[in-house]
Protein backbone atom coordinates (compact mmCIF):
# COMPACT_ATOMS: atom_id res chain seq x y z
CA UNK A 1 0.00 0.00 0.00
CA UNK A 2 1.80 3.42 -0.84
CA UNK A 3 2.73 6.18 1.77
CA UNK A 4 0.24 9.01 1.47
CA UNK A 5 2.46 12.26 1.07
CA UNK A 6 1.49 15.92 1.95
CA UNK A 7 1.22 17.98 -0.89
CA UNK A 8 4.19 20.11 -1.84
CA UNK A 9 1.96 23.51 -2.76
CA UNK A 10 1.96 25.68 0.34
CA UNK A 11 -2.07 26.19 0.12
CA UNK A 12 -2.68 22.48 -0.19
CA UNK A 13 -0.58 21.64 2.68
CA UNK A 14 -2.04 24.69 5.06
CA UNK A 15 -5.56 23.69 3.94
CA UNK A 16 -4.99 20.06 4.82
CA UNK A 17 -3.43 20.97 8.48
CA UNK A 18 -6.65 23.19 8.69
CA UNK A 19 -8.56 20.23 8.08
CA UNK A 20 -7.03 17.87 10.59
CA UNK A 21 -7.28 20.84 12.97
CA UNK A 22 -10.83 20.99 12.92
CA UNK A 23 -11.52 17.35 12.54
CA UNK A 24 -9.28 16.61 15.73
CA UNK A 25 -11.55 19.48 17.56
CA UNK A 26 -14.46 17.92 16.70
CA UNK A 27 -13.74 14.38 17.77
CA UNK A 28 -12.47 15.51 20.91
CA UNK A 29 -15.65 17.35 21.03
CA UNK A 30 -17.94 14.00 20.43
CA UNK A 31 -15.47 12.12 22.63
CA UNK A 32 -15.55 13.93 25.99
CA UNK A 33 -17.67 11.56 27.93
CA UNK A 34 -14.53 8.88 27.36
CA UNK A 35 -11.76 11.20 27.07
CA UNK A 36 -12.11 13.58 29.62
CA UNK A 37 -11.67 10.77 32.57
CA UNK A 38 -8.61 9.15 30.58
CA UNK A 39 -7.02 12.99 30.38
CA UNK A 40 -7.82 13.42 34.19
CA UNK A 41 -6.25 9.92 34.46
CA UNK A 42 -2.68 10.72 33.05
CA UNK A 43 -3.19 13.77 35.05
CA UNK A 44 -2.98 11.92 38.14
CA UNK A 45 -0.50 9.32 36.76
CA UNK A 46 1.86 12.23 35.95
CA UNK A 47 1.45 13.68 39.38
CA UNK A 48 2.20 9.85 40.84
CA UNK A 49 5.53 9.57 39.13
CA UNK A 50 6.60 13.55 39.97
CA UNK A 51 5.62 12.18 43.80
CA UNK A 52 7.43 9.28 43.06
CA UNK A 53 10.94 10.93 42.07
CA UNK A 54 10.82 13.40 44.60
CA UNK A 55 10.41 11.23 47.37
CA UNK A 56 13.39 9.26 46.10
CA UNK A 57 15.30 12.23 45.53
CA UNK A 58 14.62 14.14 48.60
CA UNK A 59 13.90 11.34 51.12
CA UNK A 60 15.96 8.95 49.95
CA UNK A 61 12.86 6.25 50.09
CA UNK A 62 13.51 3.11 47.74
CA UNK A 63 12.58 3.14 44.54
CA UNK A 64 9.95 0.31 45.07
CA UNK A 65 8.68 2.01 48.00
CA UNK A 66 8.48 5.31 46.79
CA UNK A 67 6.14 4.23 43.80
CA UNK A 68 3.10 2.51 46.30
CA UNK A 69 3.57 5.60 48.44
CA UNK A 70 3.17 7.80 45.89
CA UNK A 71 0.33 6.08 44.37
CA UNK A 72 -1.58 5.61 47.48
CA UNK A 73 -1.01 9.64 48.50
CA UNK A 74 -2.20 10.84 45.19
CA UNK A 75 -5.18 8.12 45.21
CA UNK A 76 -6.53 9.10 48.85
CA UNK A 77 -5.79 13.14 48.39
CA UNK A 78 -8.14 12.96 45.07
CA UNK A 79 -10.66 10.53 46.90
CA UNK A 80 -10.78 12.59 49.74
CA UNK A 81 -11.00 15.73 47.72
CA UNK A 82 -14.28 14.50 45.45
CA UNK A 83 -15.94 13.27 48.88
CA UNK A 84 -15.34 16.26 50.86
CA UNK A 85 -16.36 18.46 47.62
CA UNK A 86 -19.82 16.24 46.96
CA UNK A 87 -20.58 15.93 50.71
CA UNK A 88 -20.04 19.66 51.27
CA UNK A 89 -21.81 20.35 47.69
CA UNK A 90 -24.88 18.07 49.04
CA UNK A 91 -25.22 19.53 52.44
CA UNK A 92 -25.34 23.07 50.93
CA UNK A 93 -27.92 22.30 48.13
CA UNK A 94 -30.08 20.75 50.57
CA UNK A 95 -30.00 23.78 52.30
CA UNK A 96 -30.56 25.96 49.25
CA UNK A 97 -33.72 24.30 48.21
CA UNK A 98 -35.40 26.18 49.44
CA UNK A 99 -35.35 30.05 51.28
CA UNK A 100 -35.41 28.64 55.21
CA UNK A 101 -36.77 31.05 58.07
CA UNK A 102 -32.86 32.21 58.69
CA UNK A 103 -32.08 32.88 55.22
CA UNK A 104 -35.12 34.30 53.89
CA UNK A 105 -35.68 37.78 56.28
CA UNK A 106 -31.37 38.19 55.79
CA UNK A 107 -32.08 38.08 52.21
CA UNK A 108 -35.13 40.49 52.14
CA UNK A 109 -32.80 42.60 54.33
CA UNK A 110 -29.74 42.83 51.53
CA UNK A 111 -32.56 43.39 48.70
CA UNK A 112 -33.81 46.76 50.86
CA UNK A 113 -30.28 47.73 51.47
CA UNK A 114 -29.42 47.46 47.89
CA UNK A 115 -32.71 48.70 46.91
CA UNK A 116 -32.18 51.92 48.94
CA UNK A 117 -28.06 52.41 47.90
CA UNK A 118 -29.56 52.68 44.44
CA UNK A 119 -32.23 55.36 44.91
CA UNK A 120 -35.53 53.24 45.01
CA UNK A 121 -37.83 52.65 47.68
CA UNK A 122 -36.69 49.69 49.98
CA UNK A 123 -40.57 48.75 50.98
CA UNK A 124 -41.22 48.54 46.64
CA UNK A 125 -38.09 46.13 46.27
CA UNK A 126 -39.37 42.00 45.62
CA UNK A 127 -38.54 40.04 48.50
CA UNK A 128 -36.31 36.73 48.04
CA UNK A 129 -39.20 34.64 47.75
CA UNK A 130 -40.62 36.05 45.04
CA UNK A 131 -37.07 36.33 43.42
CA UNK A 132 -36.57 32.28 43.60
CA UNK A 133 -39.90 31.75 41.95
CA UNK A 134 -39.29 34.08 39.23
CA UNK A 135 -36.15 32.13 38.34
CA UNK A 136 -37.27 28.58 39.75
CA UNK A 137 -33.78 28.35 41.71
CA UNK A 138 -35.26 24.73 42.46
CA UNK A 139 -34.39 23.78 38.60
CA UNK A 140 -31.13 24.75 39.13
CA UNK A 141 -30.45 23.57 42.50
CA UNK A 142 -31.35 20.02 41.30
CA UNK A 143 -29.37 20.10 38.09
CA UNK A 144 -26.49 21.58 40.41
CA UNK A 145 -27.07 18.37 43.03
CA UNK A 146 -27.25 16.00 39.88
CA UNK A 147 -24.04 17.36 38.41
CA UNK A 148 -22.09 16.77 41.94
CA UNK A 149 -23.17 13.31 41.97
CA UNK A 150 -21.62 12.66 38.31
CA UNK A 151 -18.14 14.16 39.56
CA UNK A 152 -18.39 11.34 41.58
CA UNK A 153 -19.11 8.68 39.12
CA UNK A 154 -16.67 10.19 36.79
CA UNK A 155 -14.07 10.10 39.92
CA UNK A 156 -14.58 6.05 39.60
CA UNK A 157 -13.87 6.08 35.67
CA UNK A 158 -10.77 7.74 36.40
CA UNK A 159 -9.57 5.62 39.23
CA UNK A 160 -10.21 3.10 36.57
CA UNK A 161 -8.61 4.56 33.80
CA UNK A 162 -5.75 4.96 36.36
CA UNK A 163 -5.43 1.75 36.76
CA UNK A 164 -5.25 0.14 33.85
CA UNK A 165 -2.28 2.63 32.88
CA UNK A 166 -0.47 2.07 35.54
CA UNK A 167 -0.35 -1.91 34.65
CA UNK A 168 0.40 -0.43 30.86
CA UNK A 169 3.46 1.14 32.02
CA UNK A 170 5.54 -1.74 32.40
CA UNK A 171 5.37 -2.07 28.70
CA UNK A 172 5.70 1.24 27.30
CA UNK A 173 9.13 1.13 26.82
CA UNK A 174 9.13 -2.21 24.63
CA UNK A 175 6.37 -0.03 22.86
CA UNK A 176 8.64 3.16 22.29
CA UNK A 177 11.16 0.84 20.64
CA UNK A 178 8.95 -0.61 18.24
CA UNK A 179 7.59 2.97 16.89
CA UNK A 180 11.14 4.37 16.93
CA UNK A 181 13.80 1.97 15.71
CA UNK A 182 16.04 4.37 15.46
CA UNK A 183 17.84 5.47 18.48
CA UNK A 184 18.03 9.05 17.49
CA UNK A 185 14.53 9.38 16.36
CA UNK A 186 13.66 7.28 19.80
CA UNK A 187 16.33 10.10 21.77
CA UNK A 188 13.54 13.07 20.21
CA UNK A 189 10.61 11.30 21.55
CA UNK A 190 12.02 10.76 24.71
CA UNK A 191 13.13 14.07 25.29
CA UNK A 192 10.16 15.55 24.06
CA UNK A 193 7.88 13.50 26.52
CA UNK A 194 10.57 14.14 29.54
CA UNK A 195 10.23 18.09 27.92
CA UNK A 196 5.95 17.35 28.48
CA UNK A 197 6.21 15.49 31.94
CA UNK A 198 8.39 18.34 33.27
CA UNK A 199 6.07 20.73 31.98
CA UNK A 200 2.86 19.44 33.25
CA UNK A 201 4.95 18.22 36.65
CA UNK A 202 6.11 22.16 37.52
CA UNK A 203 2.47 23.35 37.18
CA UNK A 204 1.23 21.02 39.05
CA UNK A 205 4.18 21.51 41.78
CA UNK A 206 3.60 25.15 41.90
CA UNK A 207 -0.33 25.27 41.88
CA UNK A 208 0.01 22.79 44.72
CA UNK A 209 1.86 24.67 46.74
CA UNK A 210 0.67 28.08 46.05
CA UNK A 211 -2.77 26.36 46.54
CA UNK A 212 -1.78 25.08 49.98
CA UNK A 213 -0.51 28.65 51.60
CA UNK A 214 -3.92 30.32 49.74
CA UNK A 215 -6.32 27.54 51.26
CA UNK A 216 -4.12 27.91 55.14
CA UNK A 217 -3.98 31.70 55.19
CA UNK A 218 -8.18 31.41 53.91
CA UNK A 219 -9.25 28.60 56.42
CA UNK A 220 -7.85 31.04 59.08
CA UNK A 221 -9.20 33.74 57.72
CA UNK A 222 -12.70 32.42 57.90
CA UNK A 223 -12.36 30.23 60.68
CA UNK A 224 -11.93 33.91 62.43
CA UNK A 225 -14.82 35.20 60.71
CA UNK A 226 -17.10 32.64 62.02
CA UNK A 227 -17.98 31.37 58.21
CA UNK A 228 -20.13 28.24 58.31
CA UNK A 229 -18.49 25.24 56.27
CA UNK A 230 -14.94 26.83 56.18
CA UNK A 231 -13.77 23.12 55.59
CA UNK A 232 -15.73 22.85 52.12
CA UNK A 233 -14.82 26.13 50.65
CA UNK A 234 -11.31 25.67 51.81
CA UNK A 235 -11.15 22.85 49.41
CA UNK A 236 -13.71 24.33 46.90
CA UNK A 237 -10.71 27.48 46.56
CA UNK A 238 -7.78 25.24 46.72
CA UNK A 239 -9.62 23.21 43.52
CA UNK A 240 -10.53 25.91 41.47
CA UNK A 241 -7.25 27.60 41.92
CA UNK A 242 -6.09 25.14 39.25
CA UNK A 243 -8.78 26.85 36.93
CA UNK A 244 -7.24 29.84 35.25
CA UNK A 245 -8.10 33.27 35.93
CA UNK A 246 -11.48 31.91 36.84
CA UNK A 247 -10.77 30.39 39.92
CA UNK A 248 -9.44 33.43 41.51
CA UNK A 249 -12.68 34.89 40.80
CA UNK A 250 -14.35 31.98 42.34
CA UNK A 251 -12.16 32.02 45.16
CA UNK A 252 -12.05 35.50 45.69
CA UNK A 253 -15.85 36.28 45.51
CA UNK A 254 -17.73 32.91 47.00
CA UNK A 255 -16.93 32.71 50.43
CA UNK A 256 -18.36 36.77 51.04
CA UNK A 257 -20.95 36.49 48.58
CA UNK A 258 -22.37 33.70 51.64
CA UNK A 259 -20.73 35.38 54.40
CA UNK A 260 -23.35 38.33 53.33
CA UNK A 261 -26.69 35.84 53.90
CA UNK A 262 -24.85 33.91 56.88
CA UNK A 263 -24.11 37.01 59.06
CA UNK A 264 -26.72 39.74 60.40
CA UNK A 265 -23.72 42.44 59.64
CA UNK A 266 -22.02 43.38 56.68
CA UNK A 267 -18.34 43.15 58.05
CA UNK A 268 -18.05 39.79 58.18
CA UNK A 269 -18.33 39.48 54.41
CA UNK A 270 -16.22 42.66 54.12
CA UNK A 271 -13.15 41.17 56.07
CA UNK A 272 -13.43 37.91 53.96
CA UNK A 273 -13.30 39.88 50.77
CA UNK A 274 -10.54 41.89 51.57
CA UNK A 275 -8.20 39.25 53.41
CA UNK A 276 -8.61 37.09 50.59
CA UNK A 277 -8.18 39.85 47.74
CA UNK A 278 -4.87 40.05 49.44
CA UNK A 279 -4.17 36.49 49.95
CA UNK A 280 -5.15 35.97 45.94
CA UNK A 281 -3.02 39.12 44.88
CA UNK A 282 0.37 38.45 47.31
CA UNK A 283 0.24 34.85 45.79
CA UNK A 284 -0.31 35.38 42.03
CA UNK A 285 1.80 38.79 42.19
CA UNK A 286 4.62 37.71 44.34
CA UNK A 287 4.61 34.35 45.27
CA UNK A 288 3.81 32.33 41.83
CA UNK A 289 6.11 34.74 39.57
CA UNK A 290 9.62 34.19 41.80
CA UNK A 291 8.00 30.18 42.25
CA UNK A 292 7.49 29.94 38.05
CA UNK A 293 10.85 31.10 36.63
CA UNK A 294 11.62 29.55 33.16
CA UNK A 295 9.00 26.36 33.95
CA UNK A 296 5.81 28.12 32.95
CA UNK A 297 7.16 29.91 30.01
CA UNK A 298 3.48 30.71 28.23
CA UNK A 299 2.00 33.73 27.12
CA UNK A 300 -1.03 34.57 29.40
CA UNK A 301 -3.54 35.39 26.02
CA UNK A 302 -2.25 31.91 25.48
CA UNK A 303 -3.72 30.56 29.04
CA UNK A 304 -6.51 32.52 28.28
CA UNK A 305 -7.64 31.44 25.07
CA UNK A 306 -6.99 27.67 26.29
CA UNK A 307 -9.26 27.57 29.24
CA UNK A 308 -12.33 29.05 26.63
CA UNK A 309 -11.20 26.35 23.99
CA UNK A 310 -10.67 23.57 26.35
CA UNK A 311 -13.84 24.66 28.71
CA UNK A 312 -16.06 24.51 25.78
CA UNK A 313 -15.13 21.28 24.31
CA UNK A 314 -14.56 19.04 28.06
CA UNK A 315 -16.48 21.53 30.31
CA UNK A 316 -14.70 21.87 33.61
CA UNK A 317 -12.61 18.72 33.81
CA UNK A 318 -11.34 21.17 30.42
CA UNK A 319 -11.12 24.12 32.47
CA UNK A 320 -8.96 22.14 35.16
CA UNK A 321 -6.13 21.17 31.57
CA UNK A 322 -6.25 24.00 30.08
CA UNK A 323 -3.20 24.98 31.13
CA UNK A 324 -1.18 21.56 31.35
CA UNK A 325 -2.43 20.68 27.67
CA UNK A 326 -1.36 24.58 26.51
CA UNK A 327 2.15 23.50 28.06
CA UNK A 328 2.39 20.14 26.41
CA UNK A 329 1.50 21.65 22.41
CA UNK A 330 4.42 24.26 23.16
CA UNK A 331 6.44 21.48 24.02
CA UNK A 332 5.48 18.99 21.40
CA UNK A 333 5.38 21.91 18.88
CA UNK A 334 8.44 23.41 19.82
CA UNK A 335 10.41 19.93 18.94
CA UNK A 336 9.43 20.20 15.27
CA UNK A 337 10.98 22.76 12.31
CA UNK A 338 7.64 23.35 10.87
CA UNK A 339 5.81 24.21 13.47
CA UNK A 340 7.94 25.29 15.83
CA UNK A 341 6.74 29.10 14.58
CA UNK A 342 3.32 27.84 16.70
CA UNK A 343 5.58 27.13 19.36
CA UNK A 344 7.47 30.83 19.46
CA UNK A 345 3.56 32.21 19.10
CA UNK A 346 2.30 30.09 22.57
CA UNK A 347 5.58 30.89 24.74
CA UNK A 348 5.67 34.11 26.79
CA UNK A 349 9.26 35.36 25.34
CA UNK A 350 9.02 34.20 22.07
CA UNK A 351 12.05 31.59 23.04
CA UNK A 352 10.35 28.54 23.86
CA UNK A 353 13.07 26.23 25.39
CA UNK A 354 15.99 27.93 23.88
CA UNK A 355 18.25 26.98 26.64
CA UNK A 356 17.28 23.32 26.38
CA UNK A 357 18.18 23.86 22.42
CA UNK A 358 21.43 25.69 23.26
CA UNK A 359 22.71 23.16 25.90
CA UNK A 360 21.72 19.91 23.57
CA UNK A 361 23.73 21.87 20.68
CA UNK A 362 26.73 22.55 22.63
CA UNK A 363 26.69 19.10 24.08
CA UNK A 364 26.23 17.52 20.41
CA UNK A 365 29.34 20.34 19.80
CA UNK A 366 31.36 18.64 22.59
CA UNK A 367 30.39 14.99 21.14
CA UNK A 368 31.48 15.85 17.63
CA UNK A 369 35.00 17.29 19.14
CA UNK A 370 35.78 14.67 21.18
CA UNK A 371 35.13 11.95 18.69
CA UNK A 372 37.27 14.00 15.94
CA UNK A 373 40.33 13.94 18.40
CA UNK A 374 39.41 10.29 18.24
CA UNK A 375 39.96 9.96 14.69
CA UNK A 376 42.71 11.75 14.65
CA UNK A 377 44.25 9.95 17.19
CA UNK A 378 43.55 6.83 15.44
CA UNK A 379 45.15 7.71 12.07
CA UNK A 380 48.17 9.11 13.89
CA UNK A 381 48.71 5.72 15.57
Amino acid sequence: MPLVTLPSDSVSRNALVLMAVVAGGATLYWLRDILTPLAMAIFLLIMIDGLRAYLEKKWNVPRRFAGGAALTLVVLGFALSIWIIVDGAAGFFSEASGVSTRIGPRLDQIIQDGAGLFGMDPQAAPSARELVDQVNLRDYVTQAAMQAQGVATGAAFVLIYLAFLIVSQSGFRRKMVGMFPDNDSRDEAVEVMHRVRSGVEGYLWIQTVTGVMICAAAYLLMMAVGLDNALFWTFVIFVVGFIPVLGGAIAGLAPPLFALVQFDSYWPALVLLAGLQAILFISGNIIQPRMQGENQNIDPVVVLLALAFWGHLWGVVGMFLSTPLAVAAMAILAEFRGSRWIAVLLSGDGQPYEKERAEKAEKSSLWDRLRGKATQADHGA
